[in-house]
């Protein structure tokens, strides 16, 4: 059957401007960032699972990125988490035990080892043939990168465990071998029966490439931790992936649920993944060895842009869970009318990342036109078609 549905994308809202330079100065990012931790907190942050883990590093990030100590309600969190007999049975589990590696304490020590031996011993965590592990089975999905392999790289690193930092890179390769698109260099949400499913999903993009910067970030801090080949491989392909998300983003910065701006989902914006995927790139840009001018100016223009969806500090237009939808359509349909717990998140993983580079730099002449070309010229390719 053929036949597009475009009764989704016809009504999308208009997108709102982005940021001005101004509004990602310093003072005012640290602003954002009390304001949206504040609210995040009065919304809540209920179960031990993958929304409250991308929080909970977010909050961590933006301590880091202002000089601060680790935060302290998060401490207390997973305190009382702790004391809970959490028992993990989905990979997504995984994702609050980064927050606890990063707390640097004994008290969150069982909790951790628990969350490694359930995923490197339990039979429900199933594996594709190449090894990813599969966020269901039989379908491998990039949440996993983020949720579970960045989760093995930080408690790696904190035990001087190779063997674990190198399951990171292999779950990055193996996810990127299913799932980044030989084409684009894009990455699809994930896979069904063992065959990838063509829809090029924003916050999967922001996963991946999320995990590929934690994982760069950890081999130049701790590279006797590191295989090169693998730092090599990741590298290699976060570049691509970067490169072919700027040589697709509108102006004002946030790209469509799916990056590609297919035509049933042309226009429905979703900023989680602006937010994500702009912090990845401001990230990037200090660990990829070349990295292209156009990534970080396109991480200026996702930061401004998604963070202008901000109100009171709550992220809007975020899509709500989503399970991999077997045809594009699928995600024009994604209820986006609420606060989710990984909007919040990765808008202070955005926020960090502003913060980090030292604020939005000093605009050239011509103001507000110079932030939204992130002070280099714009690329002017409509898609990268580089193959293999």
């Amino acid at each position: 059957m053929a036949g597009e549905d475009l009764t989704s994308s016809r009504f999308a809202a208009p997108p709102r401007p982005p940021l001005s330079p101004s509004d990602l100065g310093t003072e005012a990012l640290l602003t954002t960032a009390r304001r949206l931790t504040e609210r995040t907190w009065e919304v809540g942050l209920p179960a031990f699972f993958w929304g409250e883990g991308v929080c909970l590093l977010g909050m961590v990030r933006v301590a880091e990125a202002a000089g601060e100590t680790y935060p302290e309600r998060v401490r207390e969190w997973l305190t009382a988490q702790a004391r809970r007999d959490i028992v993990p049975d989905h990979v997504n589990h995984l994702a609050p035990g980064t927050a606890a590696v990063l707390a640097d304490t004994p008290e969150f020590s069982p909790l951790t080892e628990r969350l490694r031996d359930w995923a490197f011993t339990d039979p429900a965590v199933t594996r594709d043939p190449n090894g990813a592990i599969e966020h269901w089975p039989g379908g491998v999905w990039a949440d996993t990168v983020f949720m579970a392999g960045v989760f093995f790289g930080h408690l790696g690193e904190a035990r001087q465990d190779p063997s674990l930092v190198a399951e990171f890179g292999r779950q990055l390769i193996a996810h990127a071998e299913i799932l980044q698109d030989r084409e684009t260099g894009l990455y699809v949400h994930g896979s069904h029966a063992g065959t990838p499913v063509r829809c090029f999903w924003g916050r999967a993009n922001a996963w991946c490439a999320l995990g590929s910067v934690e994982y760069l970030e950890l081999a130049h801090r701790s590279p006797h931790l590191t295989d090169p080949a693998t730092v090599d491989a990741v590298t290699a392909s976060l570049t691509r992936q970067l490169t072919a998300l700027a040589r697709r983003q509108p102006e004002h910065g946030v790209w469509s649920v799916l990056v590609d701006d297919q035509p049933e989902n042309a226009g429905i914006l979703e900023t989680s993944a602006a937010a994500g995927i702009g912090a990845a790139m401001l990230r990037a840009a200090r660990v990829l060895p070349d990295p292209p001018a156009e990534v970080a100016a396109a991480g200026w223009r996702a930061v401004a842009g998604a963070l202008a969806y901000l109100d009171d500090g709550i992220l809007t237009r975020v899509s709500a869970g989503t399970v991999l939808q077997l045809v594009p359509f699928g995600y024009s349909v994604i209820r986006d009318d609420r606060p989710q717990p990984w909007g919040q998140g990765l808008a202070l993983h955005a926020v960090a990342a502003a913060l980090a580079a030292g604020g939005h730099p000093a605009p050239a002449a011509g103001g507000h036109a110079a932030l939204a070309a992130g002070g280099q010229p714009r690329a002017t390719e409509p898609a990268v078609e580089a193959a293999g």
